[in-house]
């Protein structure tokens, strides 16, 4: 009897045993591709016009956490060129139909991944659906956009170095190596003539420094007695800005004016003299009254020197 049943439950125990080995093949298989059996899982889409290399079993993350796995990369049916991919998401979270499945290179040795950045949509992306896409540049293109400029700005300065070199040659020809030479001999002349003249000065200057020692110590007693006099001084230039101020407030271009009025009546009254009008005039320009005075003058004379001759034909003298 107990035999019997020892064959009875040998069969069970290996198909148990056969179905928990399937089971383990199963779910270790998926755990080497990073599927997990006992979680829900959510598929959805992105069409891409190029991948960069993005393959089955790449990681899809959220702010950098991991939350699912690339599916399946495949062109689209429609013989456009464009590529599906479908993604496997094993979270709940809540993503808006607005985000966008970025693809970017998520270490250095270049290998892909999909980010969801996430949108500001109230509406919840659904189970099937395909969300905006965008692909991040890669590493060398991203490398060649900043040596890009450095290329430019080299190539430009080689090109400026090469322009310098054909003005050099075409300048150190050998009449301008002349002329150069010919500037330098007369650069040196110069100096060995400021040499000279610089001896000359200091020889100047031993000769003459008595008279410097005398001129300065002039100078010395001139500034003494400035210093001694600034009270003079201040006094003088308080007497000059009284006259400027006395100047100032008097009324001179009237003074001139009526000067020059007084000049013009003048030099009419002259004009009239000169003329023969009025008695100046005609006393200055008619002789007859010079002649008729000098007359009387000379009958006045003669009959002075007769009264002082004959006396008694003039004055008659009676005592009785």
């Amino acid at each position: 009897m107990a035999e019997k049943t020892k064959k009875r439950t040998r069969p069970v125990i290996i198909g148990i045993s056969f179905i928990a080995a399937i089971v383990i093949f199963v779910w270790g298989f998926n755990f080497l591709k990073s599927s997990n059996l006992f979680k829900q899982e959510t598929i959805y889409y992105a069409s891409y016009h190029k991948v960069n290399g993005l393959i089955k079993a790449n990681p899809v993350v959220i702010n950098g956490l991991r939350v699912g796995q690339v599916k399946k990369v495949y062109f689209k049916p429609d013989l456009s060129g464009d590529i599906m991919v479908s993604m496997i998401l094993s979270t709940d979270f809540p993503i808006p139909n607005n985000s966008i499945a970025r693809i970017f290179s998520s270490d250095l040795m270049g290998s892909k991944a999909i980010e969801l950045v996430l949108g500001d949509s109230k509406i919840i992306l659904q189970e099937g659906d395909t969300l905006p896409t965008s692909v991040e540049e890669g590493l060398m293109a991203e490398v060649n956009a900043q040596v890009q400029p450095i290329k430019k700005k080299a190539e430009d300065l080689l090109a400026s170095i090469d322009t310098l070199v054909v003005a050099f040659q075409s300048i150190f020809n050998e009449s301008a190596r002349e002329n150069i030479k010919e500037s330098f001999h007369n650069i040196e002349l110069t100096f060995s003539n400021l040499q000279r003249t610089t001896s000359n000065i200091d020889t100047l200057v031993v000769e003459e420094s008595t008279r410097i020692s005398d001129i300065l110590i002039n100078l010395d007693s001139l500034t003494s007695a400035l210093n001694q006099n600034k009270g003079n001084i201040q006094n003088i230039i308080t007497n000059f800005e009284i006259i400027s101020d006395s100047l100032a407030k008097s009324d001179i271009p009237k003074t001139f004016a009526q000067i020059n009025t007084t000049l013009v009546d003048m030099q009419d009254i002259l004009e009239k003299v000169n003329s023969g009008h009025g008695t100046l005039g005609m006393l200055m320009n008619d002789d007859s009254l010079y002649i008729e005075l000098n007359r009387s003058a000379t009958a006045l004379d003669s009959l002075l020197n007769d009264v002082r001759k004959n006396p008694k034909r003039y004055v008659k003298f009676s005592l009785f």
